[in-house]
């Protein structure tokens, strides 16, 4: 059953915990037991002995669990056994032996462990064996007519051991006790129920079987403490195989995605930093062509051998992404010591030697690289992979060999990109012209808000792109809705307006079609949350919104209050900011409404003035 011994850490908390147990494990014991043992006939001691030798050698027989190898022991099928046989008194002399012999054996855990272990284990025995003795249980033969009270007297077992051992968790680590509780099941229920069944089977053959059945039901226990072993060996054998990529030993693409989310959250949680680089062999395809697949496949087992050995020496995690890319996850590096750890791979696999790395323009392997760094806004594990690949880009453009990090190519670079994607997303939006001119002439305007605002709020060259084309394609995904509903005149219908709050998926969908604008998808998918929650399409609150998300919700709303629309009255802008003051903390963040109010007032004061 669940033990404490593995636990190192140790809180005041868990101290009085620990404190109020012992104590009372002690009195229970000494109330329950009156130390009878002193009064035992000979015969009843070569039981004790027999029934403690059982208990520690499967207290010595762990059984791990897969997946995550948790540690169980199953001795509690001899003490469920001896309330049955002997009684509760008994079976308390027997645990004390037990735990005894066990503190000398294990002197590297502290005492008062091995003290709150024993005065567990005495509160579970003494409320199973009063369950027993209440239900009309007699100590002896298993009796059919009992079945019930050995049943429950199983389950109060089960019961007070799961809580004890979760209220402890509980103390100790914070949480919420019945998540805590679910967890501790959820990991060891297999091994319960087979110390329960196994407590009733030792029980028959004891009775009818003496030592040849405690023989019979010790073997029967360790061959499935055993069994359990190998199964969990299996386990980590297939888990191990299925996470790694079999040419290069680092970890599969499949694995890259769970452990990335894993690192997002950690470093959303602890506030740690979190880089990701994204790393693509230079001119792989052409030495592909001249030597062969074969010889491409052993230059890729090569590279990935050398990421493999470095991320071991630096804590970090590389993973083969496919074909001749690779990823490198780094927790705890900042976007600049990302870049300077993954220059130094980068001279290091040039001064590496390998047969024919003589045909490669440059003469060695080489690699470009980009690295992003998660951020407060980073909301999705695919848009620090996209700001990573859109480094990579880069770092490709720049004429290979190098590494980029997201957001760091020159302005002029910047602006002639900028004003490229602004020409092409208008192109895309020309399409509204013939379906929904207003649409066109919103997203236009939401635009140029989104432009002052970004001055407003002193963005840096990359974020003002993202934010300012977001806010130009935030309503792309209109284009899928049908021509009667989106110019419809008056209220829409239920049905309706679940299919034009579609659109925010639809576009998404749509920037994810060329890498170009997949870090524009936030702002499309996310300009309808809500602050408080009662938004969508995920019904994100507060601060899950990303910040610039939250300020093109204000924006958003503010433009369709004040422009002319089919299914809502118009609103003069002293309305409109009423209107935007009222909605503040429930769907708009009060901090960024009262900083847009403040850019109407200082842009339009004559018509922001509200007259009473």
């Amino acid at each position: 059953m669940s033990k404490l011994r593995s636990l190192t850490v140790w809180f005041n908390s868990g101290h009085m915990y620990a404190f109020i147990i012992s104590i009372l494990g002690i009195l229970l014991f000494g109330y329950i037991n009156k130390f009878e043992f002193l009064h035992y006939s000979t015969s009843s001691w070569v039981w004790v002995y027999a029934l403690t030798g059982a208990s520690l050698i499967l207290t010595f027989s762990l059984v791990q669990l897969p997946p995550e190898g948790n540690e169980q022991t199953m001795e509690s099928a001899v003490y469920l056994a001896c309330i049955f046989v002997f009684g509760g008194s008994y079976t308390l002399t027997i645990l004390a032996l037990n735990c005894l012999i066990f503190y000398f054996f294990d002197r590297s855990t502290s005492w008062w462990k091995h003290l709150t272990n024993f005065s567990i284990y005495t509160v579970m025995i003494c409320v199973s064996s009063f369950t027993f003795d209440v239900l009309g249980g007699l100590p002896g033969p298993l009796l059919n007519d009992k079945l019930t009270a050995y049943l429950l007297t199983l389950a109060v077992y089960f019961v007070s051991n799961t809580f004890l051992i979760g209220l402890y968790y509980y103390i100790l680590y914070k949480g919420t006790l019945f998540e805590t509780i679910k967890d501790i099941l959820k990991d060891s229920v297999i091994v319960y129920l087979c110390t329960l069944v196994l407590s009733l089977i030792s029980t028959v053959l004891i009775v009818h079987n003496s030592f040849l059945g405690l023989v019979l039901f010790l073997c029967l226990s360790t061959l499935l403490c055993y069994s359990f072993k190998r199964l969990f060996a299996m386990y980590r054998n297939i888990e191990e195989r299925a996470n790694t990529d079999q040419r290069t030993g680092l970890f599969n693409h499949s694995y890259f995605e769970e452990i990335l989310e894993q690192e997002i959250q950690k470093s959303k949680d602890s506030g740690t930093t979190l880089s990701l680089a994204m790393i693509d062999l230079d001119d792989f395809k052409k030495y592909n062509d001249h030597f062969g697949h074969l010889q491409g496949d052993k230059l890729i087992a090569f590279v990935g051998e050398t990421l493999r050995s470095e991320s071991l020496k630096s804590g970090t995690i590389a993973a083969r992404y496919g074909g001749e890319e690779f990823t490198l996850l780094m927790p705890d590096y900042d976007s600049q010591q990302a870049r300077a750890y993954i220059d130094l791979l980068r001279k290091k696999l040039n001064n590496s030697r390998f047969t024919g790395v003589e045909i490669f323009p440059l003469g060695c392997l080489a690699f470009s690289a980009g690295v992003a760094s998660c951020s407060s806004d980073i909301h999705d594990k695919s848009q620090l992979v996209d700001q990573a690949d859109q480094a990579l880009y880069y770092s490709k453009k720049q004429g290979k060999n190098t590494v980029h990090i997201y957001g760091a190519h020159s302005p002029l670079e910047q602006e002639i990109d900028f004003s490229q994607d602004v020409r092409d997303i208008e192109q895309q939006l020309n399409l509204f012209m013939y379906k929904d001119m207003e649409t066109f002439r919103h997203s236009k305007r939401v635009f140029r808000y989104a432009m002052d605002i970004s001055d407003l709020l002193e963005l840096d060259t990359l974020t003002k792109r993202q934010f300012t084309l977001g806010a130009l394609i935030h309503d792309i995904g209109k284009l899928e809705i049908p021509w009667g509903i989106l110019n419809k005149k008056g209220k829409l219908e239920p049905e309706e307006w679940e299919m034009v709050k579609w659109h925010v998926t639809w576009g998404k969908k749509m920037a994810l079609t060329n890498d170009k604008y997949k870090d524009l998808a936030p702002y499309i998918e996310l300009h309808h949350e809500r602050y408080d929650g009662k938004g969508y399409p995920y019904g994100f609150k507060g601060e899950e919104i990303p910040y610039l998300c939250r300020m093109l919700t204000v924006i958003d709303s503010f433009d369709a209050m004040t422009t002319e629309r089919p299914y809502q009255p118009t609103k003069t802008i002293a309305e409109a900011i009423i209107e935007l003051r009222a909605c503040a903390g429930s769907q708009f963040d009060p901090k960024l409404t009262e900083l847009f109010i403040g850019y109407i007032d200082s842009r339009e004061p004559q018509h922001s003035e509200i007259v009473l």
